[in-house]
Parts: structure tokens; sequence; C-alpha cells
């Protein structure tokens, strides 16, 4: 079995304990993927969108696009940063906690269940 993860050198920690940090930790880690497979969705449906859009733009008559009118690009530069540079910039966040989780389960970084945030 695992060493039991020390909060300061030479504390050993109550078995007890460890196994409610190991819960714990795999219990947030399997959160926070979840998360970053809903933001990647979410960006995937956004792109998938946004390429039917200009295609169906591009196969449209000239008289149809001069009514239907193109979104102008700083609307588009606005949409792109809030359905997929900020989800990204968050899901980039997510996996370096999700690191940073791991590396505790592991024993590599010292844990303690006051460093950790609630489900």
């Amino acid at each position: 079995m695992e060493e039991p993860i020390t909060s300061l050198p030479g504390r050993i920690v109550s078995r007890k304990k460890t196994a409610e940090v190991h819960s714990l930790l795999e219990a947030l880690i399997a959160k926070r993927v979840q998360e970053i497979a809903e933001i990647e969705q979410m960006v995937e449906r956004y792109e998938r969108r946004i390429r039917l859009e200009e295609q169906a733009y591009r196969t449209m008559s000239a008289f149809r696009k001069m009514l239907s009118g193109k979104k102008p690009d700083h609307h588009l530069a606005v949409e792109y940063i809030h359905y997929v540079k900020k989800p990204l910039e968050k899901a980039r966040g997510l996996r370096a906690e999700v690191a940073k989780y791991q590396q505790m389960l592991n024993g590599t970084l010292p844990a303690e269940l006051s460093d950790l945030p609630e489900l």
C-alpha cells in the first residue's frame, strides 16, 4: 500500500485520515475532469455552429447575402473571446488543479484536509 500522506515532515497521519484525503482527492479529480470535458464540448459545439453558419453564408446568392448581412468582425472577436478563449483558459486552470491533486494523491506533494476545497 502507498505510504501515508504527511502534512509536516516526521509527522504521521492516521490511516483513517489518509483514506479520507485519498477519497476526497479522487472525487475532486473526477469532478474537475468532468468540468474540463463539459467545457471542451461547449467550445466544440460553438465552433461547429460557426462553421455551419459560415458555410451557409458562402453558399448564398449575392442578393441573399446582401439582404442577410454578416456579423461585423468585432462582434465575432467578442464572441470568440466569450465562447472559446475564456472557457479554454478555465480548462487550463482546471488541468493544473488536477495535476496538483494528482501529485497530492501520489504523495509527492503534502496534503491535508484543510488544503482541499469543499465538494
